[in-house]
């Protein structure tokens, strides 16, 4: 599959590249822009790629509704209407200006998700370098047209959608203008359980779709995450609080700056030991080789004594004739004298064939 790298803010992403790792701030902010610088800050000390935001309001993202349909019965949210959640949840848009100056001061990459065509305009005022279509939304195809028409980078969360579903995602990111796309493998559970998350299909996502590929990752750990990159991911999002006792709508399934750290490192040596197919020895193998097994003598052997298994064996270090040669040279002559816990060299058998 040749898809051309994409890049954010000068941040190359592909194949090729260590994963781009995205902080989701979503709303551990808490109601604080003071929190949210923090988790800004934190998420640039700990490695992270880029901090992304979420711009919504509760009145553009649900209605105000007492009925059934609007009302959350079961899970982290149980008991509370669509609207109190997002009113809870939501980022004022009056912060946005001032996290996005935030952001470019700490020299982090700040994004985010819009939830409706105003979002975008205020996003694209903002001059937002790329934005993220969230789980929930992958099946708003009017949204990701809109969205694709900035010709920014676009990526796109695939929890709940199906294999039809994501493919009209990318068509219709593509059909939009959008050609700098990747797709992120997602399960919508908060938190999710690593079983579930099924990561072989990230590889068929992205020979099928012929995409970019990566992982929003709801789990509590870093597992899944990791193992993502050997199977071509190369963007993971996780979501990101100052503390996970905080009480917020999402800190309970957030990572905390330890995590993330241990993220940014660990998902770097992941794919840095991918590497490439290459069956030499590597580093320090070079020097430990020599501890190998090879032939000794482990008796004193004169010239035209016969070679044995009393006086001859497969031991370490590894300077002698390879094992495999032992049965061949049991029977043979010795050309010379050789003294005990001597390395055998082709050079002190008569005869030797090989």
């Amino acid at each position: 599959m040749n898809v051309k790298n994409i890049f954010i803010e000068g941040r190359e992403i592909g194949d090729d590249q260590p994963p781009y790792i995205i902080a989701e701030m979503s709303a551990n902010h808490n109601g604080s822009i003071e929190n949210a610088k923090r988790i800004i800050f934190e998420a640039k000390r700990c490695g992270a790629d880029a901090v992304k935001i979420q711009t919504y309001t509760a009145d553009t993202i649900t209605l105000n509704s007492s009925k059934p349909d609007f009302q959350i019965t079961g899970g982290l949210w149980d008991g509370q209407s669509l609207h109190e959640l997002y009113s809870q949840a939501s980022l004022p848009w009056e912060w946005h200006e001032e996290l996005f100056d935030y952001a470019r001061e700490q020299s982090i990459t700040i994004f985010s998700s819009p939830f409706d065509k105003t979002a975008v305009d205020l996003l694209e005022k903002l001059n937002a370098p790329a934005y993220k279509i969230a789980s929930f939304e992958a099946i708003d195809l009017p949204l990701i047209r809109y969205v694709a028409q900035t010709k920014k980078p676009m990526i796109i969360s695939t929890g709940m959608a199906n294999q039809i579903e994501i493919e009209e995602a990318i068509e219709a990111a593509r059909s939009g203008g959008c050609q700098k796309l990747v797709i992120l493998h997602c399960v919508s559970g908060y938190p999710a359980v690593p079983e579930d998350y099924n990561l072989r299909t990230l590889a068929h996502m992205k020979q099928y779709f012929k995409v970019h590929v990566g992982l929003s990752d709801h789990t509590i750990s870093n597992t899944t995450a990791l193992a993502s990159i050997a199977l071509g991911g190369c963007l993971i999002e996780k979501h990101f609080t100052l503390n996970r006792q905080n009480g917020g709508p999402d800190d309970s399934f957030s990572l905390e700056p330890d995590d993330l750290r241990n993220l940014c490192k660990d998902s770097r040596d992941a794919f840095y030991s991918l590497g490439r197919v290459n069956y030499d020895l590597k580093g320090q193998e070079k020097d430990n080789s020599q501890f190998r097994r090879s032939l000794y003598t482990c008796a004193n052997i004169k010239k035209g004594e016969p070679f044995s298994l009393e006086n001859i064996r497969s031991v370490r270090p590894g300077f002698g004739m390879p094992p495999k040669y032992l049965d061949q040279i049991v029977g043979k002559i010795a050309a010379q004298d050789i003294d005990f816990a001597t390395a055998l060299q082709k050079d002190m058998i008569k005869d030797l064939d090989f």
